[in-house]
């Protein structure tokens, strides 16, 4: 931590309700991650829109079919930061599609564990393979180390934020 006569730059900080350095960065990353969100959206529904799916089908399949379990509506909320609300909503309609189907959970009577169906697993691997060349296109010219650093300050920033740490 830097100080300025001897006294720590976040006090100081805090004092004048100003932002410290880092927080600063912090804010510009955040407005940033914001305005990406919104474009991996659109991206993301260009992608899949061949395979007649939204960027919201394919967080619930993903998160479906890169479970190490069985998940329940709640739990793939969480997995992806969407409202569980909003899964039960894209679960209902692929259900009704045939890509998922419902199991059993006996733990929890109105919460079955959702699955991808034959059809679900079809089409994942469709979508996985578009993603696969989407993704290789968009990291090119971005070194591995870039992307590494990048990863860990996002997870350190979501993990804090899981924490409520900040409020």
């Amino acid at each position: 931590m830097y100080t300025i006569l001897g006294f720590d730059i976040l006090t100081i900080c805090v004092e004048v309700n100003m932002r410290c350095p880092e927080a600063e960065s912090l804010t510009k990353i955040i407005l940033t991650v914001f305005s990406v969100n919104g474009c991996l959206l659109d991206a993301g529904d260009k992608l899949v829109e061949p395979l007649k799916l939204t960027s919201a089908r394919w967080q619930v399949m993903g998160a479906v079919a890169l479970a190490d379990k069985q998940l329940t509506a709640p739990q793939i909320a969480g997995a992806m930061g969407i409202t569980r609300q909003g899964v039960q909503k894209q679960v209902n309609v692929m259900v009704k599609e045939g890509l998922l189907t419902l199991h059993p959970n006996s733990g929890h009577k109105k919460s079955p564990f959702i699955a991808l169906s034959k059809l679900g697993a079809q089409v994942y691997k469709k979508v996985d393979r578009l993603q696969t060349d989407w993704a290789n296109r968009l990291a090119t010219g971005i070194s591995s180390k870039d992307l590494q650093v990048t990863l860990r300050t996002l997870e350190t920033v979501r993990e804090r934020l899981i924490r409520n740490i900040g409020e």
